[in-house]
Formats: structure tokens, sequence, C-alpha cells
């Protein structure tokens, strides 16, 4: 218990009062990307994947999907509004999330962050929805919500839960992916993926699909963790491993992005980043906090580029 309070302790890092960061305070960190950025499509798979059920293993599928990572969510689906089980340390960081979209996307978006619902009118898409834990503040927030997640589970979990609510009953939640929503010409005025690029089989091309989802102007929000030594002692020797917060597996340093990585694939995607936060917990109180340091998880706030042609 001593070890697991002292990489506990390396979470907490230098906070700040801002509600967020500007990405332009890490320019300076961004400054030779080129030289240490990974070839994501070369990185091998750090598990063997195996072909689901009823699939045709000579059949094409998209190509940012991880059927290892898919199986590993599905087997916990049941938990997704079990504050106290599996996703427990996503219902933790979630209020510190949704604080970092309402602020810069009201900014974006020139809404009033006061208002109850400052989001009415604009179409949002939630890609890796898992349970809806996002997509139901989201839609409280006045949006109009798609969820969407690659796990049929999460899918009728989150349906469920959300026609508890008649503010939540009218999200559009589908079991498919970002690539097929590509396919059929939607285009969402904000797109979020949050906690779901360490997941994926080929982070630029899921990427590529988020911004062709996002209408010219529009915002992308991701959310990931460093690929740091800081992160693997707290992320996954701590979190996984001794405090049992999340099941062991659940993630893959190597499939871990840096900022400076992230930066660079959404650029190569016509997407240009714009302010960028660190989450921060403080085991004392068992909360989260915004901060600029990033060197565990962190969130991006990206807008593409209106001439872009993708």
């Amino acid at each position: 218990m001593a070890m697991a309070l002292k990489l506990l302790k390396q979470l907490r890092g230098p906070s700040t009062t801002t509600s967020t960061i500007l990405y332009r305070n890490l320019r300076p960190r961004f400054s030779n990307l080129r030289s240490t950025i990974r070839l994501f499509s070369d990185a091998p798979l750090s598990e063997p994947l195996t072909t689901p059920p009823h699939q045709n293993p000579h059949s094409p599928s998209p190509s940012s999907l991880n059927q290892y990572e898919l199986a590993k969510f599905a087997a916990i689906a049941e938990t997704w509004w079990d504050s106290e089980g599996p996703f427990k340390p996503l219902h933790q960081l979630n209020p510190t999330r949704l604080a970092f979209i309402r602020s810069t996307l009201c900014r974006h978006f020139g809404r009033d962050p006061l208002s109850p619902r400052p989001f009415e009118g604009l179409k949002f898409v939630d890609v890796g929805c898992g349970g809806g834990i996002v997509s139901e503040p989201l839609a409280r927030l006045g949006a109009t919500v798609t969820g969407v997640d690659a796990v049929e589970k999460n899918i009728k979990i989150a349906r469920l839960h959300a026609d508890l609510d008649p503010l939540t009953s009218t999200i559009e939640y589908r079991c498919t992916t970002a690539e097929k929503l590509v396919e059929e010409q939607k285009n969402f005025d904000a797109v979020f993926a949050l906690e779901v690029i360490e997941h994926v089989a080929d982070p630029a091309e899921f990427c590529k699909s988020l911004a062709a989802l996002t209408v010219p102007g529009g915002a992308t929000v991701i959310s990931t963790i460093n690929r740091s030594m800081r992160a693997y002692a707290t992320a996954i020797v701590a979190a996984e491993y001794l405090l049992h917060w999340l099941p062991k597996g659940t993630h893959q340093w190597s499939s871990f992005l840096t900022p400076e990585e992230l930066a660079l694939i959404l650029e190569r995607a016509s997407i240009s980043v714009q302010e960028m936060a660190g989450f921060v917990y403080n085991p004392l109180t068992g909360r989260w906090s915004l901060s600029d340091d990033v060197n565990v998880n962190f969130i991006a706030y990206a807008t593409k580029i209106k001439t872009a042609n993708l």
C-alpha cells in the first residue's frame, strides 16, 4: 500500500486555477515533432488478435478497429453505470472532462457557458461512447447527440439507460464505427473521442475518420493517456495492478500517444489543436482537476481547417 500511495502522488502535478490550458503555452514542447514521431502503421500489436464469431477473416474491416480491445470492453459492458465498478475512474473523471468541453466549445460556438442548454441546435457525435456516460450529459446540455460504439453490448446498455430520462432518450445510439459513418457521409458540429484512441489499431487512420466527420470549422475533442514513464507507473502499475481500479490489461503502454504525436497526426488530418490540458488526480479528495501537467492524462480541443478537402 505504501508503494501504491507513492505512485499515486505522482499523479499530482502543478495545478492551475484556469479552466483550460492554452495550447500555445505548450508549443515549445512540439518543436521537434518530426524527429520524435513514431510510425504508427508499423507498430506491432502487443496482443494476438482473434477473429470474432460470424466474421469472415478474409473480408475487409475498418482499419482502426482492434478486435482484442473490443473483446475486453464487451466483457465488462454491463458495469458501465456502476460508479463503483471497473469504470469508476471514468465516472470520477467525467465532471472534469465535461468542464473542459463546456468551456472550450461554448467559446468555439459563441455560446453562453452559464446557459443550462448552451449546445442547443448543435449536432455532436460521441465516438466510442461506451455506455453513454458522456453522451447523456451532452444531450442534457442541449446538443443533438449520436453515440456510436463497435461493441453491441455497450450500445444496448446505453440505450436502456438513456430511456430512463426524457432529456436523454433522444440520443441516437448506433453499433457502428467512425469509418462507417464517413461512408454514410455523416457530419457533425463537434466530434468526441474520449479515452478511445489508445484502444484503436491505427491512430492516424482513426483521426482521418474523425476529421471527415467534423464539418469545416467544427470542433474535435480527444482525451487520452501520455506515453510517459509516469503514466506507466500510475495508469497501469498503480491503477491496474496495485489498486485494482481497472481490470488488468485494460491499457497497453505502447499504445499510448504523447501530446506531440497526437498533435502531429491531427495536423496531418487537417485538424489544428487549439488548447490542451492535463488531468491530475488528488488521492486525498478522490477528485480530478485540470492542470498544465500533461504527463499522464490529457485532453485536446481542436478545430477542423475550413479549407480542408477531405
